[in-house]
């Protein structure tokens, strides 16, 4: 029984790794084409039927590329650091909750949290290890904007951990059965949203890949295969982020057909938000984090930390 529940175990995580990977995909050609009607031009409509195959096509082009390692690079860091990143993007689905068949975590909001903080490391060493002067600042970008978000995020999903009185993301869809809890708290909702385009490096906040100023980044000296690994982790974060604000703030019934439109409408932000607003200044970005943002979600811990206690006090 046990060598049977790891085998459908494996089977199931591997059909998962396939959808969120072929998802990635088609995301990337909706975002090129919802880019081409807000900039009032053809998108990728050339390839096959309405364009479908050509994130396939782009796939194949970059895995057949030459990978090229500069000179003064190292190696082994330089080499891992893709791969690393976007095997923590792919791990942290394994905590998306099911009744059966995959993963029920009993934790899954700490795993979350645990390798969402890891997900630095990826682009930190991606910017190093290249040994590039624009590689190396944009990660450090990276890293100090995605350090500042985190603790807004962590606040705010600590403040709804007290409401829940669980670690278990299943619970989030028990407590939403009669109202979302975007109702209840907007502000925290529209927070969360904007901490996560900081936190997954999205416009308006891709100090990363700053094109204007920082040629392309910390992926800079990446091409080929490196590139593509470094792109799938980035777009698997962003519908795994548009999974997590659902299953928090839209309902969480993550056993119907709503919940994955709900989940496309909330990825479609990503791409709007990127049509239409131009970057942010960095120093307000920080400004925004630590002046705005901290003091909101610290002020809506204690309120929902006063009101669990007021629950309790009335239950007494």
């Amino acid at each position: 029984m046990y060598l049977f529940d790891l085998v459908v175990l494996f089977i199931s995580g591997l059909i998962l790794i396939v959808c969120v990977l072929v998802s990635v995909a088609f995301f990337t050609l909706l975002e090129r084409k919802v880019l081409g009607y807000i900039q009032i031009r053809k998108g990728p409509n050339k390839v096959g039927i309405m364009g479908i195959p050509q994130p396939f096509s782009d796939a194949i082009k970059l895995f057949s590329k030459e990978h090229f390692i500069p000179l003064m690079a190292n190696y082994y860091s330089y080499y891992f650091s893709p791969i690393f990143g976007l095997f923590l993007s792919l791990l942290i689905w394994f905590c998306m909750p099911f009744m059966s068949i995959l993963i029920n975590f009993n934790f899954g909001i700490l795993f979350f949290l645990c390798c969402s903080s890891l997900m630095v490391y990826s682009i930190m060493i991606a910017g190093w290890s290249s040994n590039s002067n624009y590689s190396l600042l944009g990660s450090l970008r990276s890293v100090a904007q995605t350090i500042s978000y985190e603790v807004s995020l962590a606040l705010i999903l600590i403040s709804f951990l007290i409401l829940i009185f669980s670690l278990n993301m299943i619970d989030f869809f028990k407590y939403q059965s009669y109202i979302w809890i975007m109702f209840m708290s907007l502000p925290l909702c529209m927070v969360w949203f904007v901490s996560s385009l900081a936190e997954t490096n999205r416009t308006p906040f891709d100090f990363a890949e700053g094109e204007s100023e920082l040629v392309s980044g910390f992926n800079v000296e990446y091409g080929g295969g490196g590139f593509a690994l470094i792109f799938l982790a980035e777009y698997s974060s962003i519908l795994f982020m548009s999974m997590l604000f659902c299953l928090i703030f839209l309902g969480g019934d993550i056993f119907t057909w709503f919940f994955f439109l709900k989940l496309n409408f909330i990825s479609f932000l990503f791409i709007w938000v990127r049509g239409t607003l131009p970057r942010f200044r960095y120093d307000k970005l920080m400004y925004l984090a630590w002046k705005s943002f901290l003091p909101v979600s610290l002020n809506f811990l204690l309120f929902f930390f006063g009101f669990k206690l007021f629950i309790f006090s009335l239950m007494i």
